[in-house]
């Protein structure tokens, strides 16, 4: 993402709904034996993920990786909701359907195997669905999957049962869980799999196998024979780079044919001025906001932003467009709410609070805080001041803080911005120690993981500002409970409402990011959630090969 440097991730395996992008035209290459690079795709990456293997990932470039190995039972399409049962799409198993209110069936594919030659059976599913769950493992997703019963009624089919009802059963059965092979993982204790590097037991299902794994350099993927449909490439490789700029370079130098985000408008420019690349634009699945703390939490003293009426007036001061777009370019957008552009429940008929200076004045002036001859505010002697906590290594951030410090100025507002290193960061958020503080999370495709960020269950979770709204949590339930999506958009709209009128928050932006991608590629489509897991429908051809701009 643009200059988005630091995440607070939900959930690495929580990760989805398609979004369908522009397409870069393929151009068939016409003399093969002449051509080296056809056929092979290569990515840039900034990073080298520690593991490949599904529960035990931690980074999104092993995500995007191990994806290309690693199956799914079901897919949710592009911009489906995880509530619409009819927006999964086939991926190991072949069709499902309900037993009851609590239990629902899968059919694997018929002939699935593993890239060693073995069949994939009923048991595997168990198996993966158990070690997701596992304390041993303890995966980004076992709060989602330890609650279930998965059995295998007969070698290909699976029985997953859920203790309770509720409209995203079927997100939970497929989203979260990539399947394992229990031939070459059961063997192995589970407190020993972090440790285990053998290339040779990363086995999947999926198009794609792992040729070789060459530490601090770069991975290969092969397509594999067995596999139900071959890639439109025979050859994927991952060369990983130290920071965004080497990553960058790749790309500009024609080592490289994709970079997930190119970053800031100017090096999206250097892109641009290049004849053989495209810059392709895909909304991003974070948003970036400015947390306020309310509760007291550890802090020795109240923050003047404990007060519903400084929080408004803080808002109505900000410029949320303007910040979105000179940050990050024209294509971000100043979210209705706490969340990326993907999430299903945008509504830009969300009620906001407007830009308005002086209507922000009116609400400081009715909550008492006077503007004194020098243009300050006070109340009962004590100044209007706050200040802004930022990573020291984000300087979007820091920015950002200074350009709300110059403006809440004008406002009469003292404000001070802190930067400290990142750890020290999240220990400060942790423990409560901040008036104010610049963050940005991920976004998954269901909406629920905002309970731990803005409702009082997130106490002790991302809710460092410990925020509390009686209705809005329990307009929250109420829209996570509901079943039919048109019906459950409304219910999320309202509580959307509730949230903005008593804001816990400045909800800044939800960003664009810029892909750099190669002409010589083809049928180039963009998951945000995922971004690389439409490569096996990505062609390669010759080098020097180009073709319109999208």
């Amino acid at each position: 993402m643009a200059a988005l440097d630091h995440y607070s991730p939900r959930s690495l395996a929580a990760p989805a709904a398609l979004v369908l992008l522009a397409t870069v035209l393929s151009l068939a290459c016409s003399r093969p034996a002449a051509c080296d690079r056809c056929g092979t795709i290569v990515f840039a990456a900034t990073g080298e993920p520690s593991s490949l293997l599904p529960p035990l990932v931690q980074e999104t470039v092993g995500r995007d990786i191990g994806d290309q190995i690693f199956e799914r039972l079901a897919d949710l399409s592009a911009g489906g909701a995880p509530i619409d049962v009819s927006a999964y799409r086939p991926r190991l198993a072949v069709r499902w359907e309900p037993v009851d209110s609590l239990t629902w069936r899968f059919h694997l594919r018929p002939g699935a195997r593993w890239s060693d030659g073995k069949p994939v059976t009923a048991e595997d599913v168990r198996f993966s669905f158990d070690a997701f769950a596992d304390s041993a493992i303890d995966a980004a997703a076992r709060a989602y999957v330890e609650g279930l019963k998965v059995t295998a009624q007969d070698s290909a089919t699976v029985l997953i049962h859920f203790k309770h009802w509720y409209p995203e059963e079927l997100y939970d059965a497929t989203y979260h869980v990539r399947i394992l092979p229990e031939h070459v993982w059961g063997p192995i204790p589970r407190n020993q799999w972090a440790a285990d590097t053998i290339v040779g037991h990363l086995i999947g299902s999926g198009p794609f196998r792992l040729a070789r794994w060459v530490r601090g350099q770069s991975v290969t993927l092969e397509s594999d024979s067995t596999a139900a449909a071959k890639p439109a490439s025979h050859r994927l490789v991952w060369r990983f780079s130290p920071d965004p700029d080497a990553a960058l370079n790749l790309v500009l130098g024609h080592e490289a044919d994709l970079l997930e985000s190119v970053g800031t408008p100017d090096r999206v420019e250097r892109i641009r001025t290049d004849s053989t690349l495209t810059a392709m634009p895909y909304p991003s699945a974070a948003y970036g906001f400015l947390g306020f703390r309310i509760g007291n939490a550890g802090a020795k003293a109240v923050s003047p932003v404990a007060s519903r009426a400084v929080r408004r007036a803080l808002v109505m001061a900000t410029d949320r467009p303007g910040i979105a777009r000179a940050m990050f370019g024209p294509e971000t957008k100043a979210p209705p709410g706490p969340m990326s552009q993907l999430l299903w429940i945008w509504d830009d008929r969300t009620a906001v609070l407007p830009y308005d200076t002086v209507a922000a004045a009116r609400e400081l002036d009715a909550a008492g805080w006077k503007t004194a001859a020098d243009g300050s505010r006070t109340r009962m002697g004590h100044p209007l001041a706050l200040d802004i906590l930022v990573p020291a290594t984000s300087p979007t951030r820091k920015r950002i803080a200074e350009i709300l410090q110059e403006r809440w100025r004008r406002l009469g507002i003292k404000v001070t911005v802190t930067g400290v290193d990142f750890p020290v960061f999240q220990q400060r958020l942790a423990k409560g120690q901040f008036d104010s503080y610049i963050g940005a999370y991920l976004d998954e495709p269901s909406p629920r993981g905002l309970a731990d960020q803005w409702t009082r269950a997130g106490w002790g979770a991302l809710n460092f500002g410990r925020y509390e709204n009686k209705t809005f949590d329990s307009l929250f339930a109420r829209a996570e409970a509901t079943a039919e999506p048109a019906a459950a958009h409304a219910a999320w709209r309202e509580a959307l409402d509730t949230l903005n009128s008593d804001p816990p928050a400045i909800f800044l932006y939800a960003p664009t990011n810029v892909a750099a991608v190669s002409r010589r590629l083809g049928g180039v489509r963009i998951d945000p959630y995922s971004w690389a897991s439409g490569a096996t429908g990505w062609s390669a051809g010759a080098e020097g090969s180009t073709g319109p701009h999208p």
